[in-house]
């Protein structure tokens, strides 16, 4: 008997053909393979949101090789993704065969696995069962609120801000938590405090003591505000030093343990990565699907990690004793705990049949794979398999030292220090922290006993000043969203990911900033969807989805009772104007006219205006009054007035002093060079630049007598199947970093790293979008088309696009600088 087994990733059906010999034929979906029809109604809110899908273009010649060998299998297996989404992906492959009627007399098995080893798929097989309805349900309602809100708050968006933008259902929220950060900063009012501190020594070791106590009192961060505070008590700390020795009071020791923390689950290992390797959640995401889905280690291709999306942190009993064995022979028995540690996790509904990320195999230590793996996957495997490591290791132990001196007066210096006893677990691994850890926790003290005199060097007053809380980093948004109760494991690195391609928030030194537009859009969804983008609101719709996922609630009933007060509020701010969305008034006014000031939201971000615009046209920069514009020296070559030089986002330029009237601009920044001549002309060079909109793109830099564009950045490469002198890069959420053809009557894509028998493999069965239409066609060429005119801006419900269209979208027309 033949079967057929399905999985998601082609990479993933290499390695499990492996372990199944001949009588499977293993084949890749290549993700989802059915989603929702990109228009209105494909939710039907009048008939108990009956859900209308389609097949996914892109992926229709996979479905089309799975069903051509499911006719010659005797029964169907799907094991895709031990999780909601794998096994709503399995259910809808499943209706799509039925529909081609290619399941009737032939059987069914649903497999699950949570890591790629010979062992693991034999047993998964051996042991099927039925898909699970209660989690495939739980996705259709989290993927039916998603349309619901992203298909009629978006379009709203375009018409009162900005057209392109997107509000999704918890990315709103993440927006919102990262603004509020930011206003938290500008509204922070920094307050100044001093302390004091000696430099003193014993044994030749030199250490700080702090004033930690003045007039028999304890002090607190503000006791002393100023200079001159600060400089009384050391005067008077002093004068005491001449008439009596420092000498130690007391000494308080200690002892304290520091136990391990649990072994990863999605949400950690997002953050561990992002402190230690300077991963964001999309790239530890997309390296940790390599390490499961199996690398070629030696003779065999193996997965070295268990299933990465997972909010447990519980391991298997094999796994622990696997653990316990390892750390015994490696370490010695005193770094074994008398019994095996067992986590429980904080996060609220959790899934605990899951594991935590481990290696599925300790013996196969980061050593050996040195030079088998690239190095993030290396790196990424060895923060794994210590943090797996070091959770069955004894606790560390550490001596805590506070030691207080006196010189018979009422004041008393502090000095606190640690050992570390027995190092336990910290031999192999120690979590990282968002924010730095106090000094003193780290400091070793000398061996001091009471009565004993150090020596004195110095008595030092410092100024401080309180600072703000810290902007958002990878590791802290996701550890926020997750203490919230926001998102699941799986789309924490898409909620960031699509906020910065929506350019809502920007990343400057490993930290989110918000930009103008993603302010402006959440001042909008506060002011008039506040519900919708609230933390506690949002974290009971996944508490809903969770207890649709056990069996205790029924989806239609969540999405009824969110749509209904959400489709209202949504007729009663169809209204709203696109001033009242795009700006807010400011308490001061127009200095030419005298009426109010606003902050408005323009081309280049948020400035201040006159509200009497246009009959009064005055304006300036938020931060500052408006300068009179420098001029350039010279006339305009469209209408003659004098050229001056301005400043815009992108920094300075020239532009007509008739504004607006003539709009007339030269660019003053030489375009980065990419080293890549333009396969249009041949002559030009691909330089980077930037769209009306602030979207890096390439162009040619003979534009506009050459107009050839590409949105990624070029390689000079051949196509392996056209043989267009160049590709670009493009990196995606489940493949990684990807080469495209800009062709769009070839589009054909690889892996960048791919060899060239695997290239051959892809050649073999790749079939190319064909263009639907003129500007397709054109944007086939490379060339960017006419701008749509007025006319034609998008109906009010917005269709996504399909896959062959996305593949042929229009490139980008060079950008006036």
């Amino acid at each position: 008997m033949t079967q057929l087994l399905i999985v998601e990733s082609p990479a993933k059906a290499k390695t499990i053909q492996k372990y199944l010999g001949g009588d499977f034929t293993v084949l890749a979906s290549y993700g989802h393979v059915r989603d929702l029809l990109p228009k209105e109604g494909a939710v039907d809110t009048e008939h108990d949101f009956a859900m209308r899908y389609a097949e996914i273009a892109r992926n229709g010649k996979h479905v089309d090789a799975i069903a051509s060998a499911l006719r010659k299998a005797d029964g169907l297996w799907l094991a895709t993704d031990p999780d909601r989404e794998g096994e709503a992906i399995s259910w809808h492959l499943v209706e799509l065969l039925q529909q081609k009627k290619l399941l009737e007399g032939k059987s069914v098995q649903r497999v699950v696995f949570h890591e790629i080893t010979p062992r693991a798929v034999q047993d998964a097989v051996a042991h099927p069962r039925q898909i699970a309805m209660d989690l495939v349900n739980a996705q259709q309602a989290r993927r039916a609120l998603d349309y619901l809100v992203g298909f009629n708050l978006s379009p709203l968006l375009w018409r009162k801000v900005r057209p392109g933008l997107s509000a999704g259902r918890v990315q709103s929220a993440a927006l919102r938590m990262i603004c509020e950060r930011e206003a938290e900063i500008r509204a922070f009012v920094a307050q100044e405090y001093w302390t004091l501190s000696a430099q003193l020594e014993q044994e030749e070791k030199r250490f700080p003591a702090r004033l930690s106590q003045w007039q028999q009192k304890k002090l607190e961060q503000f006791d002393i505000p100023n200079a001159a505070a600060a400089e009384a008590i050391r005067a008077e700390i002093l004068a005491d030093l001449e008439r009596h020795p420092l000498q130690v009071s007391k000494v308080e020791r200690k002892q304290r343990q520091r136990q391990p923390a649990a072994p990863f689950t999605t949400s950690t290992l997002q953050q561990e990565a992002s402190r230690k390797l300077g991963f964001n959640a999309s790239r530890t995401m997309r390296v940790a699907q390599q390490l499961y889905e199996g690398i070629s280690v030696g003779n065999e291709t193996v997965g070295l990690i268990t299933y990465m999306r997972t909010d447990a942190v519980n391991l298997s009993e094999e796994a622990i004793a696997a653990l316990r064995d390892f750390v015994q022979q490696h370490f010695g028995a005193e770094y074994l705990p008398p019994a095996a540690r067992r986590f429980k996790t904080k996060a609220k509904n959790a899934q605990e049949a899951h594991e935590a990320i481990r290696p599925t195999d300790i013996r196969r230590h980061p050593d050996q794979l040195q030079g088998r793996l690239d190095k993030d996957q290396w790196r990424l495997y060895d923060l794994i398999w210590k943090r797996a490591v070091a959770c069955q290791m004894a606790a560390a132990q550490l001596d805590l030292v506070a030691v207080d001196f006196a010189a018979e007066s009422h004041w008393l210096l502090r000095a606190n220090g640690s050992t570390v006893t027995f190092p336990g677990f910290l031999v192999v691994y120690q979590e990282g922290k968002d924010e730095q850890e106090e000094e003193d926790e780290q400091r070793l003290l000398p061996a001091l006993q009471v009565g004993e005199r150090p020596l004195f060097h110095s008595l030092d007053a410092e100024q401080h000043f309180t600072e703000p809380p810290p902007r958002y980093s990878d590791a802290s948004l996701v550890k926020t969203l997750e203490a919230h109760g926001i998102g699941r494991p799986s789309t924490y690195a898409s909620i960031i990911q699509t906020l910065q391609n929506r350019e809502y928030v920007a990343v400057e030194q490993r930290r989110f900033h918000p930009t103008d537009l993603g302010e402006v859009v959440n001042q909008f969804l506060v002011q008039h969807f506040d519900q919708y983008v609230d933390y506690g609101f949002t974290a009971e719709l996944e508490d809903q989805l969770d207890a649709i996922s056990r069996g205790e609630k029924q989806w239609q009933p969540v999405l009824k009772e969110f749509w209904q007060p959400f489709h209202q509020r949504l007729e009663e701010k169809a209204n709203v104007s696109r001033s009242e969305a795009t700006s807010e008034a400011i308490d001061e006014n127009c200095p030419d006219c005298g009426k109010p000031l606003r902050l408005k939201l323009g081309r280049y971000g948020r400035f201040i205006s006159c509200s009497g615009y246009p009959e009064c046209n005055y304006a300036r920069p938020i931060d500052g009054p408006r300068e009179a514009p420098e001029p350039v020296g010279r006339d305009c070559p469209d209408c003659g007035k004098a050229l001056v030089y301005r400043q815009g986002r992108y920094g300075r330029f020239i532009s007509c002093s008739g504004y607006p009237s003539c709009k007339y601009l030269e660019s003053l920044t030489t375009a980065k060079s990419t080293g890549v001549t333009c396969p249009e002309c041949g002559s030009g060079e691909l330089v980077e630049k930037r769209s009306r909109y602030g979207k890096i793109f390439y162009s040619c830099n003979t534009y506009p007598k050459c107009k050839y564009a590409v949105w990624g950045e070029p390689v000079a490469r051949d196509c392996p199947r056209c043989a267009w002198p160049v590709l670009y890069r493009k990196s995606t959420k489940r493949r990684g970093e990807e080469l495209i053809c800009p062709q769009g009557d070839c589009a054909f894509h690889f892996p960048e790293q791919a060899e060239a028998a695997e290239i051959t493999e892809l050649l073999q069965d790749y079939q190319a979008p064909e263009p639907k239409d003129a500007d397709e066609k054109a944007a086939g060429t490379g060339k960017p088309s006419a701008r749509r005119s007025k006319s034609a801006t998008p109906a009010k419900k917005p269709a996504k696009k399909t896959a062959s269209a996305r593949a042929t979208r229009k490139k980008p027309s060079p950008a006036k600088v």
